[in-house]
C-alpha cells in the first residue's frame, strides 16, 4: 500500500517504518528460520523473490505493512511535531525486530451468520446495520511477528499492535479510499463508503501469548480450532455514520509517545531507494 510510503510511527516502545528495499536482506535472514516460516505460514523464498515481494507489498492496495524497529532514542524522539525518522539510521538491521501487516478483503456476510451460531459470541458482536446504507464493508486481517527470540516476551508485540491499530484508526479514511478505489470500485460506485466490518487475527491455538495479546485489545474467539490448528480472533469496531468521528476499533489504551513522523530516505544510497 502506498498510503504509508512516507510515514513512520514512533512510540515510546517501538518504531514502525514502511517496508523498503533496504530492509529485505534482514527480513530474508529472518525467513530462513523454519520456525518463523511455520509460525507465519510463509513459504521459503530466494532473496530475489523477497525483493519482488517487497515491491508487491508496496504497490498492492490491499496490503498495509510496517517493519518494526526498536524505539527511537529519546534525543531523536524529542522535540516538536516535525520529528523525522531517518531511513538507514533509525531502521538499520540491528534495530529491526519484526513486522506487522494488514490484509484487506471484501467482507463476507457468512461471517455474521457464523457469529449468530457461535456459542462464544455475545449480543455485542451483532452490530446493527440499519444505518449503514451505502457502506461497502471490508475485512481486515492483522498479523504481527517479533523475529528475534530475545525480543519476545517483552511486550513489544503488544506495543506494535497498539500503535498499528491507532494508526489505522486515525488514518482509516485514506487507507480505505486507496483500497476501495484501486481494488473494488468501478467508475459507477465511487459513492459507496468503505468501512472496516471486522478485524481478524489467525493464531496458532498453542500460542497462548498471542491469543492473550489480541484478547487484550478486545478480540474474541470465533468458532473452534481449524484444520491448521489456528484460532480465529475477531474484533468488531463501532460503525459510525458518515461524517461522524473516527469509530472506536477496540480496547486501545492511549499509546504512549505516539507520533506520526516523516520517513526520510534522503541519506540512503540511490540503489537502496527503489521500492
Amino acid at each position: 500500500m502506498k498510503y504509508n510510503e512516507h510515514v513512520a510511527v514512533s512510540t515510546s516502545r517501538v518504531l514502525l517504518v514502511p517496508y523498503d528495499a533496504h530492509h529485505v536482506p534482514q527480513y530474508h535472514t529472518w525467513m530462513e528460520d523454519e520456525a518463523i516460516r511455520e509460525a507465519t505460514a510463509s513459504d521459503r523464498l530466494t532473496l530475489e523473490e523477497e525483493y519482488e515481494n517487497q515491491v508487491s507489498w508496496r504497490t498492492s492496495a490491499d496490503k498495509l505493512t510496517f517493519v518494526l524497529c526498536r524505539a527511537l532514542e529519546p534525543a531523536s524522539a524529542a522535540g516538536n511535531q516535525e520529528t523525522v525518522v531517518v531511513a538507514g539510521r533509525d531502521d538499520v538491521p540491528e534495530r529491526m525486530i519484526g513486522d506487522i501487516n494488514m490484509f484487506l478483503t471484501p467482507w463476507d456476510e457468512e461471517d455474521d451468520n457464523q457469529d449468530e451460531d457461535d456459542a462464544n459470541a455475545t449480543k455485542s458482536d451483532a452490530v446493527s446495520l440499519s444505518d449503514t446504507a451505502g457502506v461497502e464493508f471490508v475485512r481486515a486481517e492483522v498479523d504481527v511477528m517479533i523475529a528475534g527470540t530475545g525480543d519476545r516476551g517483552r511486550g513489544l508485540g503488544k506495543a506494535a499492535v497498539g500503535a498499528f491499530l491507532e494508526f489505522v484508526s486515525r488514518n482509516r479514511v485514506g487507507i480505505l479510499r486507496e483500497y476501495y478505489t484501486t481494488v473494488v470500485a468501478t467508475a459507477q460506485d465511487h459513492t459507496r463508503r468503505p468501512e472496516i466490518r471486522e478485524f481478524v487475527a489467525r493464531i496458532q491455538a498453542s500460542n497462548q501469548g498471542s491469543l492473550a495479546l489480541f484478547a487484550g485489545f478486545g478480540f474474541r474467539q470465533r468458532g473452534e480450532v481449524n484444520y491448521f490448528g489456528e484460532v480465529e480472533m475477531v474484533l468488531r469496531p463501532a460503525i459510525g455514520r458518515q461524517g461522524e468521528g473516527t469509530p472506536s476499533i477496540g480496547e486501545i489504551e492511549v499509546v504512549e509517545g505516539y507520533r506520526e513522523a516523516k520517513y526520510d530516505r534522503s541519506r540512503l544510497p540511490a540503489e537502496a531507494k527503489a521500492a
